[in-house]
């Protein structure tokens, strides 16, 4: 009879899911949640790179690149004060079918809150309103590599963050295991130095500011 399990156990470590205690969250405040008595006035939801996990269903440079890209972003738009949903306009340029902007620009929408027509309206006359805050092909990037631009809504601060993901450590010949984990002839060995391999790329992205190019953008 199979073991009895909660969809939340699970034998993977912190170091098999990349994500080390000195991995600082995100923290920003949600004027419904606050509204819904979901949190205090003032106390922010705390995201870590945990969910973000969670949410895209896997660790990888991408999700690890978007959530730096975010949190790098948010840093910067409020330097003194916690970031607002609601409040933050994401502008990608490029497409929101593409393999790169299309993940990305989900990742960040979790955090953010910015949505395309489909996102939440809002409370009462459009308190939280996060519809239209999410916009592809919205400028020319000067490089191939991602890059975004956040804005604040109240005071329209403009910045772009740019991820030189060509510079993430590739890693090594133990990415060739990946093809043998996907088709079941990998052993443990061979999985444990491809998990080695793997999570060290996205430890890299989490830890390593030089990966990463924060301006103001001047209108």
């Amino acid at each position: 009879m199979a073991e009895n399990t909660t969809p939340t156990e699970t034998k993977r470590t912190d170091t098999n899911w990349a994500v080390d205690d000195d991995v600082e969250p995100i923290r920003i405040r949600d004027p419904v949640a606050e509204a819904l008595v979901v949190l205090e006035p003032g106390e922010p939801f705390v995201i870590t790179y945990r969910d973000v996990v969670k949410e895209a269903g896997h660790s990888c440079p991408t999700a690890s690149g978007a959530y730096r890209i975010t949190q790098l972003g948010l840093d910067a738009l409020y330097p003194e004060d916690l970031p607002v949903r609601s409040d933050v306009e994401v502008l990608a340029p490029g497409p929101r079918d593409d393999a790169t902007y299309g993940v990305m620009s989900r990742i960040i929408s979790y955090i953010t809150g910015a949505a395309q027509e489909d996102g939440f309206g809002g409370l009462g006359d459009g308190v939280g309103n996060r519809r239209e805050l999410l916009a592809f092909n919205a400028f020319d990037a000067e490089t191939a590599e991602p890059t975004f631009r956040f804005r604040r809504t109240d005071t329209d601060k403009t910045v772009e963050v740019t991820y030189h993901v060509s510079d993430v450590p590739d890693g090594g010949p133990a990415m060739g295991n990946l093809r043998q984990i996907l088709d079941g002839t990998a052993d443990e060995e061979d999985r444990e130095v491809f998990a080695e391999a793997w999570h060290g790329r996205v430890r890299n992205v989490l830890s390593d500011d030089s990966l990463f190019t924060v301006t103001t953008v001047e209108e």
